[in-house]
């Protein structure tokens, strides 16, 4: 007897709603930045003085090894959040400071 695959569920207004709105990609890249900007700032300052004299492609590896994770893992997801909850908080658009 062949499987049978259940057929895909129409989306619905019910369903769309339940899923939160993906930021456009200006906002997304905003989001990096603002995340992986301080993390390369800390980072290198803290790590600067002990990789100094270290090879530029061995340092590069130790501050992305340590900048990714921090940012894709902890950063990113918490801005997204922060993102998310005032878009509902302004109705879905960030409105200019008149």
């Amino acid at each position: 007897m062949p499987a049978t695959t259940p057929a895909p569920v129409p989306a619905t207004p019910a369903t769309q709603a339940a899923s939160p709105a993906v930021p456009s990609i200006h906002r997304r890249a905003l989001i990096t930045w603002l995340a992986v900007y301080p993390t390369i700032t800390l980072a290198l300052g803290l790590l600067g003085p002990v990789t100094a004299g270290l090879p530029l492609p061995l340092r590069t590896l130790i501050l992305t090894g340590v900048v990714v994770p921090v940012a894709a893992y902890g950063l990113i997801p918490l801005l997204m959040k922060a993102n998310a909850a005032l878009g509902r908080r302004t109705g879905g658009a960030i409105r200019p400071i008149a």
